[in-house]
């Protein structure tokens, strides 16, 4: 479940919930009561670098490479004929 961050434009008062994402958006302020809660917008908690994931990154012994070693040919989907 993601963590959202919300603040009340009353009080100020800001704090983080976490809801599923199907949740409605909370509007009551549990500091001072009001219905004045809005959902603030923010970063994600992670940031993924580099030029991606590969197929060997979690994988050992001698299932290194799924395509084939060596230039050996990959099985293709057949095509349907019309």
């Amino acid at each position: 479940m993601p963590i959202y961050e919300y603040q009340c434009q009353s009080c100020g008062h800001a704090y983080e919930a976490l809801q599923k994402l199907s949740a409605e958006p909370l509007t009551q302020c549990p500091a001072c009561n009001k219905p004045d809660l809005v959902k603030k917008i923010s970063a994600a908690g992670f940031r993924l670098k580099g030029a991606g994931w590969y197929e060997t990154d979690f994988k050992s012994g001698t299932k290194k490479n799924v395509a084939g070693e060596g230039g050996a040919p990959v099985p293709s989907v057949a095509k349907a004929t019309e």
